[in-house]
Order: structure tokens, then C-alpha cells, then sequence
């Protein structure tokens, strides 16, 4: 196998790999949870680490090595919704099962399903766009969502996971907490508005509309 295959082995596997460590992360925190165990809980944020470490490590070595591909930029993307559609829901039932702060798995329920309604939108427009031989490459404000997005989710786990247990966290951890979520939410809203604005010239021409 040449170098440049290996490449895109390693390269396409640390994408592939989001996949098994944030269900790995979910099934650890459910544990965790149900036993009340601070090493469980522990092993679930360790995973949810390297499974957000890879969207980084992936198209950096993609990059370094020259191995960028029509493949690897439909297929990140992908990886990165899986993350999202297991750790956000995984977040929103252990607020459901603590039980202690129902304004807070509020904001979490809105939270997700903006998360998951403008993956769907932006996966459409940018299908949309395909058939007109559209640029359909993620755009600096989505890899910038992105980017934010994994440790957002780590902090929010966190303080999930531990505040029971260290009541120092309150009253500023759960502050921090919603200063995060709120601002993940604007920018959700704001990149499905930016994402149909850049796509609705070619949403116009399937639609037959001049």
C-alpha cells in the first residue's frame, strides 16, 4: 500500500472513530448515572473527548498530508451530525432523569432540536445545490459551530455529571452553562439563516422560480 493510501486510511479512520466513542459516551454516562459512579462518569467525558478531538485531527492530517477529498467533506460532516444526534439527547435525559432543574432541560430540549432541525435544513440546501454543481463545502461559520460545538458539549456533561457532587459549581456553573447553550442557539439561528441565504439562488432554480 502506497504512503498516500495509508494516508487516507488514518485519515478516514479518525473520522469513522467519532462514531463508536461518543456511543461509547453514552452508554458510559447512562451508567454513570444510574450507578452514581465518578469513575464511569469520568471514562464517558474521556470519550466524548477523543471522539470531538478527532473533527480536529482529521482534517488537519487531511491537509498536512494532501489527502483532502470529495469523500472525506461529505463524510465529516456526517460523522459530526452522529455526535451531535447521540450526545445532545444523551445530555437532555440525564437532566430528565436528575430531575432537578426542569428550566434548564427546556432550554436543552430547544437547544437540540435546533441543533438537529439545521443540520437537516443545511443537508438539504446543500443537496439542492449539488445538482447545479454547487460549491457544497462546509463554510467558515459552520466549521466555526462546529468547532464550538464539542467542548460546549463536554462543559455541559461536566457539569452534569459533577455538580451533584461538588456543590461549589452552583450557583455560577449553571450561569456559565446557559451563557454557553444560549449562545450555541443564536448561532444555530444564525448559520441556517447564512446557509439559505447562500443556497436560495439555487433553491429559486428547483423550484422554477426566476
Amino acid at each position: 500500500m502506497s504512503t498516500v493510501a495509508i494516508h487516507r486510511v488514518v485519515v478516514n479512520g479518525l473520522t469513522f472513530s467519532r462514531v463508536p466513542f461518543i456511543f461509547a459516551f453514552m452508554v458510559l454516562a447512562v451508567c454513570a448515572e444510574y450507578r452514581h459512579s465518578l469513575a464511569l462518569a469520568l471514562a464517558a467525558g474521556v470519550c466524548m473527548f477523543i471522539s470531538g478531538i478527532t473533527d480536529l485531527l482529521d482534517g488537519k492530517l487531511a491537509r498536512r498530508w494532501q489527502v483532502v477529498s470529495t469523500f472525506g467533506k461529505l463524510a465529516d460532516p456526517l460523522m459530526d451530525k452522529v455526535f451531535f444526534i447521540v450526545s445532545f439527547p444523551t445530555l437532555l435525559w440525564l437532566m430528565g432523569h436528575q430531575g432537578d432543574n426542569r428550566t434548564h432541560a427546556l432550554v436543552m430540549l430547544v437547544f437540540t432540536v435546533l441543533y438537529i432541525l439545521r443540520d437537516q435544513w443545511v443537508t438539504f440546501l446543500r443537496a439542492v445545490a449539488s445538482a447545479y454543481q454547487a460549491d457544497v463545502g462546509a463554510m467558515w461559520l459552520g466549521k466555526v459551530r462546529t468547532a464550538l460545538s464539542f467542548p460546549a458539549a463536554g462543559l455541559i456533561y461536566f457539569y452534569l455529571a459533577f455538580h451533584r457532587d461538588l456543590p461549589s459549581l452552583d450557583p455560577w456553573g449553571i450561569g456559565l452553562i446557559y451563557v454557553i447553550e444560549g449562545a450555541l442557539i443564536v448561532l444555530n439561528i444564525y448559520s441556517c439563516a447564512v446557509y439559505t441565504k447562500v443556497y436560495w439562488p439555487y433553491m429559486r432554480r428547483a423550484l422554477g422560480v426566476k
